[in-house]
């Protein structure tokens, strides 16, 4: 996405926070919405990368196809590989590729000690191959330096005193509704009445097709403000002086409680991923319930939550890597029954 202009081309912000020439610039995307496409791309680009620099160690994050390419790449030639935030569940087929990137990884950096089980149990992982860290995005949450939300408003021409967030994802193993569902969430949020940021989803295929229905319905709605894509630290700031975020996001998920903003989160795609958090409601694709939702947590504050860390993740990261012991791993695995 970093290199798609329909997103911002945003690979220009990254230039901005890397040193010199530490980047890697390798096109995978086509005009054809394919994530086996992607996968099989990514993968080619990989391993000329790994050729060139024969890096100690790969590490990798997340549940998205690049993630899977980089550790099947890197596992396939042999390379000591590391998995930041395995162990989680969602609700998509996005929680198939998290799980393999976790088999094909010989280190893991969790989240939580939930995470570290489910790996455990689940998965067959040694034990002392997991290392429980915390989320890397709530370090940045946590710190003092964060833009001020006038300066954010400024930069992106956000002109509302209030306004909530609105962020929708395709979900891959529903194509078939995205239209419907898109419609259905729009239909609620223009009933409110509200305001809202809208961010473009990602480029999973039906992306297209919910920004067909952004078009259609909400392009020249003075209530809504589309923006292809923000700085995540400015993002942050949006955030956290928003009244709520609604959607499929994990932000709704792991950035929101963290400053105590509510979420409405709409469907499958993160439904497993936390239980009992009181800021976030879970709703289904109906009219009626997501505007009572809106109406139940507007304008309301909750308490703050640390499920996916408190901030310290860098620090704890660093202090693994310095162990002698990660750096004797076998790059063969035995599955730990």
């Amino acid at each position: 996405m970093h290199l798609d202009r329909k997103y911002g081309y945003t690979y220009n912000e990254l230039k901005k926070n890397f040193p010199k020439n530490t980047l890697y610039k390798f096109k995978n995307y086509t005009k054809i919405e394919s994530q086996d496409k992607v996968l099989a791309n990514t993968i080619y680009g990989f391993n000329k990368f790994l050729r060139l620099n024969k890096p100690n160690l790969v590490i990798v994050h997340g549940d998205r196809v690049e993630a899977l390419a980089g550790a099947i790449s890197a596992s396939l030639n042999n390379y000591l590989t590391m998995h930041i935030e395995g162990g989680e569940l969602t609700g998509t087929i996005d929680e198939h590729i998290r799980h393999s990137i976790s088999k094909l990884s010989h280190l893991h950096l969790v989240s939580n000690s939930i995470a570290k089980k489910r790996l455990i149990k689940n998965l067959g992982e040694n034990p002392n191959s997991i290392f429980v860290c915390g989320s890397p995005d709530i370090d940045i949450m946590r710190k003092q330096f964060l833009p001020k939300i006038n300066e954010v408003k400024k930069r992106y021409s956000i002109f509302f005193e209030k306004y909530s967030i609105l962020i929708f994802h395709p979900v891959t193993t529903e194509l078939k509704k995205t239209k419907y569902f898109t419609n259905i969430l729009l239909d609620a949020c223009i009933k409110s009445g509200k305001k809202f940021v809208v961010i473009f989803p990602n480029n999973d295929p039906g992306n297209l097709d919910i920004l067909k229905v952004y078009k259609s319905k909400i392009l020249k709605n003075e209530n809504f403000k589309m923006l292809k894509s923000m700085r995540f630290e400015y993002f942050l700031s949006l955030l956290k002086n928003s009244n709520f975020i609604i959607g499929n996001s994990s932000a709704g998920i792991i950035e929101a409680p963290v400053y105590g903003i509510p979420t409405i989160n709409l469907g499958s795609r993160q439904n497993e991923r936390v239980k009992n958090i009181k800021s976030i409601i879970n709703v289904k694709f109906n009219i009626s319930s997501i505007l009572s939702s809106i109406s139940k947590i507007s304008d309301k504050k909750f308490e703050k939550k640390f499920f996916f860390g408190h901030g310290n993740s860098a620090k704890k990261i660093a202090y693994i890597l310095k162990l002698k012991k990660i750096w004797s791993t076998p790059v063969q695995k035995k599955l730990k029954e």
